[in-house]
């Protein structure tokens, strides 16, 4: 039987959109045994962390490995690769495209192009050189609860007749809802009827699960989550769902389990991410997270009423 979801491939953010929330501080072991478990769960891609260039980075001395992965260190990481492909982000103005080797030469498979709209043609430049190389690339337009319709529409223009091989729905803030996927999806299968879609959900209104379970029976195939729900601020769909969820016989939660219960549980005692007030309050005002994560790193991270006000009182300064 072919159901909807059979076309769907899960991409896996744990490292790279959770280490977001612990500056990329995974032990090369946990990395392992996560990739270990995402292969024996069938996992599609791993996304193993940023491909950006440390010297076009500030705070590059501080963060873990997985900020800026180099191919020798990533072999030792992997040195038996399974059939789970793996995966890079890199973003405009933070990548060295003389940091990557020709697909041939290298364990990434696919390598995935971060951008807000004004960049997309900036974007497109480098997919076009992450092709030429031989690796299958996508483009994640960021933050499009933020975007006028004009400025899709421009961009639509500049993609269709991009080599880009998938166009990510990406809700940067968590501030989208079944509706809203509902109209953008339609919106970029109108206008990139040539384009494989994927989605990147956060879950500051706990929809990630049911907006990526949309997507999904709409026809959107690459799907973004992370184990335990680990990323940034309110977190991702989460893996073990949707291997739970999807209509394919190659996928089985148990291995993912046994990382949630070896890694992820003890980790979450020590980091914090998900549903949590103030994220669900930038989530409400489709605002960034970024002063949600400031009010949380402070002594007054409970009092959400005052946040709330601030955030809500135009005339007192952010």
């Amino acid at each position: 039987m072919h159901s909807k979801t059979s076309h769907c491939k899960i991409v896996d953010c744990t490292i790279r959109d959770g280490g977001l929330v612990n500056n990329w501080d995974f032990s090369v072991e946990f990395v392992q045994h996560l990739y270990n478990s995402l292969n024996e769960a069938g996992v599609d891609y791993m996304e193993i962390g940023y491909k950006n260039s440390p010297k076009l980075l500030k705070g590059a001395d501080s963060a873990g490995p997985w900020r800026f992965l180099n191919d020798d260190f990533l072999r030792k990481v992997i040195p038996n690769k399974g059939n789970t492909k793996l995966s890079a982000l890199v973003d405009i103005g933070r990548v060295d495209e003389n940091d990557i080797l020709p697909r041939s030469e290298s364990l990434l498979d696919l390598i995935r192009v971060a951008c807000y709209i004004q960049d997309v043609d900036k974007a497109l430049e480098l997919v076009q050189v992450f092709h030429d190389r031989g690796y299958e690339t996508t483009l994640n337009i960021m933050a499009l609860s933020n975007v006028m319709e004009n400025q899709l529409i421009e961009a639509f223009e500049l993609i269709k007749e991009s080599v880009v091989d998938v166009v990510y729905v990406v809700d940067s803030y968590g501030s989208l809802k079944p509706d809203d996927y509902n109209y953008l999806i339609d919106k970029f299968q109108h206008h990139l009827p040539n384009k494989r879609l994927g989605i990147h959900a956060h879950n500051n209104l706990q929809l990630a699960f049911a907006n990526t379970l949309l997507a999904a029976n709409k026809g959107v195939e690459l799907l973004d989550a992370s184990v335990y729900g680990m990323g940034r601020a309110a977190g991702n769909c989460n893996t073990e769902l949707l291997v739970s969820e999807l209509k394919n016989p190659k996928y089985n939660v148990r291995p993912v389990l046994d990382m949630i219960e070896k890694y992820m549980i003890p980790l979450r005692e020590k980091e914090e991410w998900g549903y949590i007030m103030p994220y669900m309050i930038t989530g409400i005002l489709d605002e960034h997270p970024r002063s949600a994560m400031a009010l949380r790193a402070s002594a007054d991270k409970d009092k959400v009423v005052d946040f709330y006000d601030r955030l809500t009182t135009p005339e007192i300064s952010k």
